[in-house]
């Protein structure tokens, strides 16, 4: 985990469990790890619509996003990914480590977290690099996710 993300963490107070394992690039490859670690295992989507506005999609990992309903809910039009360029400049992440935390470094981006992520009780996200996961009780994300200085909402995604 890099050394702001922990700072950024111990500051408001966001307790975690760290876990450490060979590099996944995709919800796909983590499946080893749902023996290792326990909750909900999320997906990151990183998207943008034709306004130019970007969104972080937070849900759960075995879901799929609806993304035309999710971008005439958000009044979006056609959403689609940013591309790897556009998610470093905005979030400061390298494709394969899209996650959560990367809203601490946020530029014109929208959180949207989907209530079943939020409901869960442990949930678990990749701290802004792949060969780490971070295991976090609801209360905790709850810290993390009030500290965000972002507009972000939590909603029901199809």
């Amino acid at each position: 985990m890099d050394k702001y993300l922990k700072e950024y963490l111990d500051r408001f107070d966001v307790h975690y469990k760290l876990h450490e394992h060979k590099a996944v690039f995709t919800v796909g490859e983590s499946g080893f790890l749902r023996s290792i670690i326990p909750g909900m295992h999320t997906k990151n989507l990183f998207l943008k619509d034709d306004h130019g506005q970007f969104y972080l999609v937070c849900m759960d990992g075995d879901r799929r996003l609806d993304m035309k309903a999710l971008g005439k809910r958000l009044g979006a039009g056609k959403l689609h990914f940013g591309s790897g360029s556009e998610l470093k400049s905005r979030l400061n992440l390298a494709p394969g480590s899209v996650s959560i935390f990367g809203m601490i470094y946020a530029k014109g981006t929208t959180l949207i977290v989907d209530r079943r992520v939020w409901n869960a009780e442990t949930v678990s996200f990749h701290p802004n690099i792949n060969t780490e996961t971070l295991e976090l009780q609801h209360m905790d994300l709850e810290k993390f996710y009030n500290s965000l200085d972002c507009p972000k909402e939590i909603t029901d995604l199809e």
